[in-house]
């Protein structure tokens, strides 16, 4: 009668609990919460182009919250390798309008994807709750600044030189190690600046100036950053490395993005960015019902 390791309290005694968001607390149980993703963009490595029109985004974002989703995440500025910045005021146009009705009619806390202060701002009047920032908040002099007014949950997220550079050349001297060191040092940037703790969620970037080996290694790895004291968000979904698995034959990238989320909350991360709710949403309660990450014994 096989026993699951230990329960996640016990193998990572500082695994956040909460995440504090502008007008709401989020609470982390047995499996992760799905962030459900709306690119509202031509661009996008996955769907890019399908929702630009604000309405089929508006209507792709319920449709996400009526699968399962938790939260959902808007992006207007595509960030896959090499693509190109998107001007302030297209951006605006883009996200804005679905920001502002996803707010009205899911239910669901909002997180607006972006760089730039002045789109996150917007975005927060119009009803997000989170700034999901690729640049870890350091990219924009303003953004901290604005994430402190707004008192919204931040997510910083690691990434090695900028989507037009990031895959280049990744180098490492300890891919995990040095991530880490990355997240901490922005934690506590934010903390200094006056970002309450308790609003900080760490993300280690997969696919963002690392080759498919360092993004396998920090998914084996992520229950480390537990030690961090912030909730953690991981973004692997669809992502080109998992091809290589296969040995480059084809490989349905959601089926992928399901079994690496079940290693994901075997470690205990607390949010999955993801395209296809349903599909990983399925893989996670048949997880739970099988003991989650509680450790329950499996009774065969």
């Amino acid at each position: 009668m096989p026993t699951l390791p230990g329960a996640l309290s016990e193998r990572f005694p500082r695994r956040a609990a909460t995440w504090r968001l502008r007008t709401t607390t989020l609470q982390f149980g047995r499996r992760p919460l799905l962030m459900g993703i709306v690119n509202v963009t031509p661009d996008s490595f996955s769907d890019g182009g399908q929702f630009l029109d604000a309405a089929a985004a508006v209507d792709h974002g319920l449709a996400l919250a009526a699968e399962g989703a938790d939260l959902l995440d808007i992006g207007g500025e595509s960030t896959r390798p090499y693509s190109e910045v998107v001007p302030v005021a297209e951006e605006l146009r883009r996200v804005l309008p679905v920001v502002e009705r996803l707010a009205q009619r899911c239910g669901l806390p909002i997180s607006i994807d972006t760089s730039k202060a002045a789109v996150a701002e917007a975005a927060i009047a119009a009803g997000a709750e989170i700034i999901n920032d690729v640049t870890g908040l350091a990219g924009d002099p303003r953004m901290v600044e604005v994430a402190i007014a707004a008192k919204a949950g931040v997510c910083a997220m690691h990434m090695q030189g900028t989507p037009q550079t990031m895959q280049d050349n990744p180098d490492y001297r300890e891919v995990v190690a040095d991530v880490g060191a990355y997240l901490a040092s922005r934690r506590d940037a934010l903390v200094s600046a006056g970002v309450e703790r308790e609003r900080i969620c760490l993300d280690p970037g997969i696919g963002f100036g690392k080759t498919p080996q360092h993004n396998l290694t920090l998914m084996a790895h992520c229950g480390r950053y537990h030690e961090l004291g912030c909730p953690l968000l991981v973004g692997h979904s669809r992502k080109g490395f998992f091809t290589k698995l296969a040995g480059g034959t084809a490989i349905d990238r959601d089926i992928a993005t399901a079994g690496a989320a079940l290693a994901l909350a075997a470690q205990g991360v607390q949010v999955i960015r993801v395209h296809n709710v349903p599909v990983v949403r399925a893989a996670l309660l048949a997880f739970e019902a099988c003991g989650g990450i509680d450790g329950q014994e499996l009774r065969l």
